[in-house]
């Protein structure tokens, strides 16, 4: 049977198979109950074709301008957001009909040829000097057979401007006062040096403090809401990616070998390359050595002669055949060169003597006949060690100057140097010099995995999934095709699974699963999945038990920072901020200047929001009180305050459009967000596509 699997199942289909499952499974009774209602939105029907239509315009503008196939999981994100943007678009529409939001036909006639046509106006009927062809428009619409043109640019006129108007309803209340722009400006731009006196928590070893089972059930108590979990669900799966075969990879070489005669021949290799797909356009460009990659510059600088025909070459996942059209001397030379690198950092004179010291001394080994490629291999100070110091080939511009300087003026084998750099001293070898450049008609095919091979790899894991399927063991099956089963944790809310990736279609199946379903052969961008749900798990809080190690590292924490915290009051209290880091030892004195409102961490202390922030609203001269950041207990004096110089009416008027945008943003979001939550939204999607 697991031989002629394929042929089994099709009978299987055939005969009753899709129509049983379809009917054990209700399927037929929730679609036909359905019909055509793919969702609503408080009682608006969203249909089915509406919303295909709607995916299909956004797949087809992907593949516009792509220029390719649409990934599964970019399709997937875009029926979400086609879907997404379906619903709020009712929303606002019923929220336009509420309040009465209408387009009159004199704005419409405005709008078209007014003294400020709306953009699209401008757009089609532009002068091609910002205005807009009077004549033309006129014209345009004295014609009867523009009716239809007419409407449809009418009624877009229409719905941009409602949707306009509702925006602006909106957003009418956002205001940024002139006193809270400044004071803006200021916080913004402000920059403030302190010097503070820290006590860092891990300072206290964890035996200064006892922890209690009724401090850490107080802490769970108290913040119970960090443990909380939504639904989640424990998966097993397989995968296989799409990779191409030998098969494939031949396939494309065939291809080129077929086209080889005919590019030989052919006197518009442009044209040729283009008809056949090449993914290296024709260009008129000539190439030095350094200039192609590797496996394709060692082909053509062989021995380039004009007129022949080179390949099929591999180059990462491109098959090249290449015609030589012209060859000249190289306006540029390249090298190949290698080198020994002494590191010696800049203004250091010791160690820059010790460095040619060093370099003399290998310089003279290998003028006695040392292999150089293993001296570079003991000696040189940087990643070229591994590879005997070669650095490949390189044109003019590439290198510091000192360096391209000795090389391009050294013969072929000569050992030069050392050569001063900023990076130390080094020893060079040119291996090879370049002194030609050519004219190519590179014609490049990808080497793509097959229909027949995608085909196979469906089969393989569509094997897992049914075999899964009778004998209820996932791994032992997954174990038996070869395929390592791995296991993942997911939310029911999450959309990125580790491993797999984002797929609407993983995260339909999870919500009608049971444990123990197989998932249908899932296709991704670059993969196959099937999965397993092993387990799931209600949403609610995590058990202490299961969190209590999570928790005693807090709450050791947490009585750290209070003993930490005590100790510098007790101090700051007795000594005044000028003896306090005397009075405690083990204390951090230690100064941070420059902070403003971009500082994310503190010397010496870490990410501490709590130092920045209060650092900034201080004076020249303040001392703060005991602050417990994240990390450490402080007190801070500001030392230093350079505010910034007063706002120029360009500075204020660039901040409050960026003040303004984002807080326009922000009612936006939360008003849509405000009706997504009271609106009766309903998804069918899942009964319509898999």
């Amino acid at each position: 049977m697991r031989e002629n699997t394929g042929v089994v199942l099709w009978i299987l289909v055939i005969a009753f198979g899709v129509i049983w499952v379809l009917q054990d499974a209700g399927t037929f009774d929730v679609v036909g109950n359905l019909g055509n209602r793919l969702g609503s939105v408080d009682g608006d029907i969203i249909t089915v074709e509406e919303y295909q239509q709607a995916v299909q315009a956004q797949l087809d503008a992907y593949q516009r301008q792509s220029g390719g196939e649409v990934p599964p999981q970019i399709a997937d994100r875009i029926r979400d957001q086609v879907f997404d943007q379906i619903v709020e678009n009712r929303l606002r529409e019923k929220e336009m009909k509420r309040l009465g939001i209408d387009v009159s036909d004199q704005e419409l006639v405005d709008m078209v040829l007014g003294d400020d046509p709306h953009p699209l106006i401008k757009l089609y009927f532009g002068d091609g000097q910002g205005g807009v062809d009077r004549a033309a428009l006129e014209s345009f619409l004295a014609n009867p057979d523009a009716n239809a043109s007419w409407i449809q640019l009418e009624n877009i006129l229409r719905a941009q401007r409602r949707q306009e108007k509702l925006d602006n309803l909106i957003t009418a209340t956002v205001r940024i006062p002139e006193a809270e722009l400044r004071n803006e400006y200021l916080r913004r731009n402000r920059k403030v040096d302190t010097r503070f006196v820290a006590l860092r928590y891990a300072a206290l070893p964890d035996d200064s403090v006892q922890v209690t089972d009724r401090d850490l059930r107080n802490y769970y108590n108290e913040h119970r809401e960090d443990f909380r979990r939504e639904r989640s669900y424990t998966l097993l799966y397989v995968t296989l990616p799409k990779v191409p075969t030998a098969g494939d990879t031949a396939a494309v070489v065939n291809d080129l070998q077929s086209l080889r005669e005919a590019f030989a021949r052919t006197d518009n290799d442009s044209l040729f390359l283009a008809r056949n797909g090449s993914e290296r356009p024709f260009t008129d460009a000539y190439f030095r050595r350094d200039e192609l990659d590797e496996a394709l510059a060692e082909a053509v600088f062989d021995d380039p002669r004009p007129g022949e025909l080179i390949g099929p070459i591999f180059s990462g996942d491109l098959v090249h055949l290449v015609k030589i059209l012209d060859v000249r001397p190289a306006e540029e030379t390249a090298v190949r060169a290698r080198h020994i690198l002494f590191r010696a950092p800049e203004g250091d004179a010791e160690a820059r003597a010790e460095a040619r010291r060093q370099a003399m001394d290998v310089r003279r080994e290998l003028l006695r006949g040392a292999d150089f490629a293993e001296m570079a291999r003991q000696h040189s100070a940087d990643g070229t060690r591994a590879r005997g110091g070669d650095l490949g080939w390189f044109g003019p511009g590439r290198m510091v100057e000192p360096f391209e300087q000795a090389a391009f003026n050294a013969r072929v084998g000569e050992i030069v140097g050392p050569v001063e750099t900023q990076f130390g001293y080094h020893l060079i070898q040119v291996t090879e010099r370049a002194d030609k450049e050519v004219k190519l008609a590179d014609l490049a095919l990808r080497i793509r995995t097959s229909i027949a091979t995608l085909n196979e790899i469906q089969e393989t894991l569509g094997d897992v999934q049914y075999f899964a399927g009778e004998s209820g063991d996932f791994r032992a099956e997954a174990e038996r095709a070869g395929l390592e089963v791995r296991t993942v944790q997911v939310q029911a809310d999450q959309q990125f699974i580790p491993g797999i990736g984002n797929s609407t279609t993983l995260r339909n199946f999870l919500e009608r699963a049971e444990p123990g379903d197989v998932s249908d052969v899932i296709e991704l961008d670059e993969q196959f999945v099937v999965v397993q749900l092993e387990t799931v798990t209600p949403e609610g809080y995590r058990p202490f038990e299961e969190v209590r190690a999570q928790i005693e590292p807090r709450v050791k924490n947490q009585k750290k920072a209070a003993i930490q915290s005590r100790r510098l009051r007790e101090a700051l209290a007795a000594h005044g901020f000028d003896g306090l880091a005397a009075a405690l030892p083990g204390a951090i004195e230690q100064t941070a200047t420059g902070l403003s409102y971009q500082s994310v961490t503190v010397p010496g202390l870490g990410r501490e929001p709590a130092f920045v922030g209060t650092a900034l609203a201080l004076n020249e001269g303040d001392v703060s009180d005991v602050i417990e950041g994240n990390n450490a207990a402080f007190v801070l004096q500001v030392t230093r305050v350079e505010e910034p110089p007063a706002p120029t009416a360009a500075d204020l008027e660039q901040l409050r459009t960026t003040l303004l945008r984002q807080r326009q943003n922000l009612v936006r979001n939360q008003w849509i967000t405000a009706l997504r939550e009271e609106a009766d939204i309903t998804d069918n999607r899942r009964f319509f596509f898999q």
